[in-house]
């Protein structure tokens, strides 16, 4: 057994404006939509770079809703780039609002949070420094105030 690849699901109110912000503030390019009769967007692949998002517009007859609909969400999507405080601007821009403002962390990262319009987080980051799991435990250990 062996699993092959992992792609975030992301249900949202408003399925074709999510698909919009992502292309502004993240570059995203559509790889494809179904469509219901009705207009509904049942699914949709985005590429962000390398990699693949998948979304769908809600379905609360089956249970399945976004962040607004639920009131928040507990999972938050890092994008890793090349120049984390200019991608938030970029998605700022784009109608996401700053959670986080960048900063240098002792992980070795500089990134921020920012909230899309459809309530998903996005921590956006780039790494400053190399930094190894021993020293990254102790730069946390004094942190938070730890020995």
């Amino acid at each position: 057994m062996k699993v092959k690849e992992l792609f975030p699901y992301l249900r949202v109110k408003g399925a074709a404006a999510a698909i919009e912000f992502y292309r502004r503030a993240f570059e995203a390019k559509e790889r494809f939509r179904l469509t219901e009769p009705d207009g509904r967007i049942g699914h949709a692949e985005l590429e962000l770079g390398d990699f693949v998002v998948m979304l769908s517009e809600e379905y609360p007859e089956h249970d399945l809703r976004g962040p607004r609909s639920i009131g928040g969400t507990s999972v938050t999507l890092h994008l890793h780039v090349d120049d984390a405080d200019a991608w938030i601007r970029r998605a700022v821009a784009a109608g996401a609002e700053v959670v986080r403002p960048a900063s240098d962390a002792f992980y070795g990262e500089r990134s921020g949070t920012v909230r899309d319009p459809f309530g998903h987080e996005w921590l956006i980051g780039h790494q400053i420094e190399e930094v190894t799991p021993e020293e990254m435990q102790r730069r946390y250990t004094a942190l938070l105030g730890g020995s």
